[in-house]
């Protein structure tokens, strides 16, 4: 309702940590299709842990999890805030050196609850909400750190959108890729189909060959042979022809 309200929201370490968690949850909603990513996921096999968001990552044995999770030091950084405001120096390091301890602590909690290779990807991505935080955490160069030791990405809610945009082109790139395998198989069974197909028409055509040869035959030597043969028989007048052959005999007019 008002800003004490939030103040009083950001104050507790639960509400924070569900706030985050909504928070990413609506940047894989607006981004990934439902079956690309879970929602408290055991990335590990037997395994009670439960990280907050997981990626589906193609494997080489069917499909991998991506650990995501949530992260606000809400605490530590409104301290370094207040220090920076204040222009206590002294104070405001000795607020970075926390906020780097209580970050590598939140990776190496990840790393271990939530990364088994080959069930896992070989890294995870720790998720600050705000980025403020982000760009104070970055400036700190503690990412490299994290990165190195722990595997862990740190991501805000920019760079979050920019690495699942580049995951959804891969995955797309991948659909790409397995439906030209199928349109490529496709292909080589009706090519299969219409070399046979050819292969029928050849012989169709060597039997209309045969065919027309048994007709001109027919019609050709034989008829002119039984035409000789019956020069020398007298015509009939044709009603008495069709009479003696039980025809009845039709009249056509043009």
């Amino acid at each position: 309702a008002d800003v004490g309200s939030l103040k009083q929201v950001l104050s507790g370490v639960k509400t924070r940590g569900i706030l985050g968690e909504v928070q990413l949850g609506a940047i894989l909603e607006q981004i990934l299709a439902p079956g690309q990513y879970a929602e408290n996921v055991a990335t590990v096999p037997g395994s009670a842990n439960r990280v907050e968001f997981a990626i589906k990552m193609p494997g080489q044995n069917g499909n991998i999890w991506l650990p995501i999770d949530a992260k606000f030091p809400g605490d530590t950084y409104a301290h370094l805030q207040a220090a920076l405001e204040r222009g206590d120096a002294a104070a405001a390091a000795a607020m970075r050196k926390a906020l780097q301890s209580v970050l590598r602590q939140e990776a190496k909690d990840i790393h271990d609850k939530y990364i088994e290779v080959p069930y896992t990807t070989s890294f995870g991505i720790l998720f600050l909400p705000f980025e403020g935080l982000y760009a104070e955490v970055v400036s700190s160069g503690i990412t490299e750190v994290l990165q190195r030791d722990y595997q862990i990405t740190v991501a805000g809610p920019s760079t979050m959108a920019a690495l699942l945009n580049a995951l959804q082109m891969g995955f797309r790139t991948l659909a790409i890729q397995k439906r030209s395998g199928e349109v490529w198989t496709i292909l080589g069974a009706v090519k299969t189909e219409f070399e046979k197909f050819g292969v029928g028409l050849q012989q169709m055509q060597r039997h209309l060959n045969q065919t027309g040869s048994d007709l001109e035959e027919l019609i050709g030597p034989r008829s002119r042979a039984i035409t000789r043969k019956l020069e020398s028989v007298q015509q009939l007048d044709p009603d008495a022809a069709a009479d003696l052959l039980g025809i009845e005999e039709k009249s056509f007019s043009v």
